[in-house]
């Protein structure tokens, strides 16, 4: 089954059971710093799980694009993805455990025609904090799961909270059996030697995590999601994601091209190049900084690829063209920025062949320091500072070295890399947190403050200035907006005081959902007007502000504190940039 059809199968069975079909958010989120990329379909919709009513209403499904790259190294085996795509269906307050299950069972039994005695689920074992998940075990059963092939972990394996603290709860993961040889007699889901391949995921949201301790919540939320990639995998009885119609056609095209032929590289380069492309198409460009890096990184270690298997990098304009032919049935708006994607690969790759070009130069002195030295064998410290300080592959140096006749120990070489690793993903995990612990009540106040910011502007300079972008944390704002002078300090000053005076009014932050047009209609100011569905949330802060947002906010401008302008400098061109912070 195609992956298309699957995901037109899952959308169309919960639409035929009310839920509303909601569009995906974008790869790169607005107004989240806690993230790089948008991670789980559940991502975009934490104000909505915190309790705020969402346009569409309790029930909603959809397909979100996601990217996660805390494994980009291990890319290349039979199994990771950076890129995939996450299908969902959402509880807000509606349905719970009883339901959720019916409908998942239903689905992969009936629509997808799984064999029943292929699924095999996994509960929560319970623990001093929780009880024993019971009643989904119950539920499980009543649908026609022997009490054989139900299983109970603890909370690692069967436990979801996003951070340290806040709405939580078990969790149910169902089980495709591959119909391989178990690996012992007590083989079962939670082994890794690949005869149970996890494929959907329910969360049931019915705690709160606060100080150590847990409360039962009053908006119990149900959360799923579905991998399309690993399902396809499934259904068209392929061994990996690469063996799938997704992929295979890229697969094949490489393999007739590579003078020299490696199955862990072509997975690279097909996988890098998708992840690419989708993260160009949402307005992703290298850099190094954060999501910059990422998407650098990835074009440079495909580029690297393409060298490995001898492809002429010439080709990269065709690879390109053919990945978003093979993409367009599911994506069709890539073919629109079909030129911009090839653009940038093509420049960054060119780039990065002359970084190889500087780290071969860097490389030929710690060869004439050796060989003078009178010493056979590269330091590993030397081969990780080219790579560190060039981006020169380790690889490579192992390959140049042993042409000139020189010895590499690659085990410690790993090991260096293993600890760089290692403080990366512990970065990344900072960065990738999110969820719902990841919204605070000072980044709640903070949102509001920017909406208040924006008004105060457009009365301070003039009424074309406009909100260009935004970040918040614990610590601070930062809010850019269209404007061609630096402020002065009387503009700073009067827009502070006034922002002041609009907390001071102790002014009602009110919400209210309407159709898209007539949001616009009655005046309400958006960015990026395009990513918004058709029914949309509209907060007014008295009458001095009128903006389309998801929210959160507080419910009185009383409750932010005083605001205070602590930065005012240029973002980049026509765009200037304000930090400021609520004490």
């Amino acid at each position: 089954m195609k992956a298309l059809e699957i995901r037109n199968k899952y959308l169309n069975y919960f639409k035929n059971h009310n839920h509303k079909i909601i569009p995906s958010a974008p790869l790169i989120p607005e107004n989240d710093p806690s993230v790089l990329f948008t991670t789980a379909g559940m991502q975009p919709l934490v104000p909505y799980l915190l309790g705020e009513k969402h346009p569409e209403g309790t029930r909603l499904t959809d397909f979100q694009k996601c990217l996660r790259t805390n494994d980009i190294e291990e890319v290349g085996d039979n199994r990771h993805l950076t890129y995939f795509e996450m299908l969902g269906n959402w509880s807000l307050g509606d349905y719970f455990k009883e339901e959720s299950i019916a409908m998942s069972y239903e689905f992969l039994t009936k629509i997808l025609e799984i064999p029943s005695e292929k699924i095999s689920v996994t509960c929560f074992a319970g623990d001093d904090d929780c009880p024993r998940d019971t009643v989904t075990a119950k539920c499980w059963k009543d649908v026609g799961i022997p009490d054989e092939r139900i299983y109970f972990y603890g909370k690692d394996e069967n436990w979801w909270i996003a951070g340290e603290e806040g709405p939580c709860g078990p969790d149910t993961e169902m089980f495709y059996d591959t119909g391989k040889e178990p690996c012992s007699e007590d083989c079962q889901p939670s082994c890794n030697c690949g005869k149970y391949v996890e494929i959907w995921n329910n969360v049931f949201m019915e705690y709160l995590k606060k100080d150590g301790k847990y409360t039962k919540l009053s908006q119990k939320n149900v959360d799923t999601g579905l991998g399309l990639e690993r399902m396809t995998m499934l259904l068209e009885g392929k061994e990996t994601p690469f063996d799938t119609e997704i992929f295979k056609p890229i697969m094949d095209k490489l393999e007739i091209l590579a003078k020299k032929d490696d199955i862990a590289s072509r997975r690279i380069v097909a996988e890098h190049l998708r992840a690419s492309i989708m993260i160009i198409a949402d307005g992703g460009r290298p850099s190094n900084l954060d999501r910059g890096y990422i998407l650098r990184r990835l074009i440079r270690r495909m580029t690297r690829h393409l060298n490995k298997l001898e492809i002429d990098l010439n080709e990269l304009d065709n690879l390109i063209e053919l990945n978003i032919n093979i993409l367009n049935d599911l994506y069709p708006e890539l073919s629109k920025k079909k030129d911009v994607i090839k653009e940038v690969i093509i420049q960054e790759k060119d780039k990065f062949m002359k970084t190889l070009i500087r780290g071969e130069r860097e490389f030929s002195k710690v060869i004439n320091r050796i060989k003078d030295s009178g010493k056979d064998i590269i330091d590993s410290k030397d081969i990780f500072n080219l790579y560190e300080t060039y981006g020169f592959p380790p690889e490579v140096s192992k390959d140049l070295a042993e042409e000139n006749g020189v010895k590499v120990d690659m085990d410690e070489v790993d090991k260096l890399f293993k600890e760089h690793q290692e403080k990366s993903r512990l970065g990344s995990e900072q960065k990738f947190k999110g969820g719902l612990s990841g919204t605070s009540e000072k980044e709640i106040k903070y949102h509001t403050a920017t909406h208040l910011l924006n008004a105060a502007l457009k009365e301070i300079i003039n009424k074309d200035v406009h909100q260009k972008g935004s970040n918040i944390t614990e610590e601070r704002m930062r809010f850019d907006f269209s404007c061609d002078h630096k402020l002065t300090d009387e503009e700073k000053n009067k827009a502070e005081d006034l922002v002041n005076k609009w907390i001071k009014e102790d002014l009602k932050v009110s919400v209210e959902t309407m159709k898209k047009e007539d949001a616009l209609k009655s005046g309400a100011e958006c960015m990026f007007i395009e990513k918004y569905p058709d029914i949309v949330t509209v907060y007014s802060i008295g009458n001095i502000s009128k903006e389309l947002c998801g929210g959160p906010h507080v419910k009185h401008t009383g409750e932010l504190g005083h605001f205070k302008i602590i930065k005012e400098e240029a973002s980049s061109s026509g765009v200037r940039r304000i930090k400021a912070v609520l004490e």
